[in-house]
């Protein structure tokens, strides 16, 4: 079996699918994209596919590694989401080949189902009791909000009793049997993260997400120093090579690697591995679409330290199509009692409605991640 071609799909809401087919009629679905980015990973997809054309699909380890060790440079947001997307397409096409969910080809299920959590609130979260109870009346058992809007290096007391205000409304709306992710969207510096850190810990969070960005993370210590609040980070780490100090390190509990964004199937995989030497919990980031969910709940599957899984469902950044559009058997992705099972299908269990994505590819996205600033006119973190 050979690869013959592909197609990269970029569809609303903010999305880039690619399509890997191979000369015995088999093809593979990944979801290679970085938000805001999609044009640019779509051109390093394009360059790294001129290595695929006429290989066998099913050397998996050999095309990640040569992919991305042959380049000279590598890792990044860009180059390993545009290998996290071949990967996963190659690991689609592999399942269907041998008539096999991905799982099974890596060791079996360690679980039958995952727990998953809801969004609530938007980048400027308002109302968030409201729609937490909302979705704790859908089935959901966690939910998610960002913490605060932008904060300075050091800030006013005033924005620190908003955002425990926020929580506080969420922890009453839910009672104490739910689970709170307070994210922290690498909004806020050092400073101000040591003083929300202290001051969210009454309400119990399930942990507080990216307290700082990760060109920081040696200031999770101190932070750590703070709270007993489990921290959690990694949606914006790439490679084992940059979980590898976090980890050694010992002030994380919770790591976030995107299945989009670090090395795909392939990757994710060893990074929740290491994870899991080091006692530290895996919640892989993904707030994209069905291609890469289906992909995180095959890792989640054989992940002993997997304990909860981000879906994208009725996101405040899905305005024009949502999870399930591009999916003809929606009912893969049921969620009951806050949680979803394992795909069964073979590959990555989810038919994708190809039809649809080449209607909506016609008309494309063109998403950017907005521009935030501070009243001095100064950039804030978004």
């Amino acid at each position: 079996m050979q690869i013959v071609n592909y197609e990269l799909f970029q569809v609303p809401p903010r999305w880039l699918f690619l399509k890997i087919e191979t000369d015995e009629g088999i093809s593979g679905w990944g979801e290679p994209v970085i938000e805001g980015r999609a044009y640019t990973v779509k051109a390093a997809v394009e360059e790294l596919m001129t290595y695929m054309i006429g290989k066998d699909p099913l050397r998996i380890e050999d095309h990640w590694n040569m992919l991305y060790r042959s380049g000279f440079y590598r890792g990044g947001p860009i180059l390993m989401s545009a290998l996290a997307g071949i990967d996963q397409a190659l690991w689609d096409i592999k399942g269907k080949f041998y008539q096999a969910p991905i799982y099974q080809l890596m060791g079996g299920a360690c679980r039958d189902s995952i727990k998953v959590y809801s969004w609530i609130g938007g980048d400027r979260p308002s109302d968030v009791g409201k729609a937490a109870a909302e979705a704790v009346a859908t089935g959901f058992t966690a939910i998610k909000m960002n913490g605060t809007e932008e904060m300075q290096y050091l800030d006013s007391y005033e924005k620190v009793d908003q955002a425990v205000e926020r929580v506080a409304a969420v922890r009453e709306a839910v009672g104490n049997g739910v689970g709170i992710g307070i994210d922290f969207h690498g909004r806020v510096h050092k400073p101000m993260a040591k003083v929300l850190a202290k001051e969210l810990e009454p309400y119990r969070p399930m942990f507080l997400e990216e307290p700082v960005v990760a060109e920081n993370n040696e200031a999770l210590r101190e932070i750590a120093s703070h709270t007993h609040t489990p921290i959690a980070t990694g949606e914006r780490m790439f490679s084992r090579w940059d979980f590898k100090s976090l980890l050694s390190d010992g002030y994380v509990d919770v790591i976030q690697p995107d299945i989009s964004h670090a090395g795909g199937i392939t990757e994710t995989k060893k990074i929740a591995t290491m994870a899991e030497a080091y006692d530290v919990a895996i919640a892989p980031h993904c707030p994209l679409g069905p291609i890469a969910l289906a992909a995180c709940l095959h890792v989640d599957a054989t992940s002993h330290n997997a304990f909860i899984q981000e879906q994208s469902l009725g996101i405040h950044y899905n305005k024009e199509n949502d999870l399930l559009d591009y999916i003809k058997d929606r009912s893969v992705f049921d969620y009951e009692n806050g949680h979803v099972k394992i795909p069964q299908g073979p590959g990555l269990g989810i038919e994708i409605n190809e039809d649809y994505v080449r209607k909506r590819a016609e008309e494309g996205h063109n998403w950017h991640n907005p521009v935030w600033r501070h009243d001095d006119a100064s950039i804030a973190e978004w």
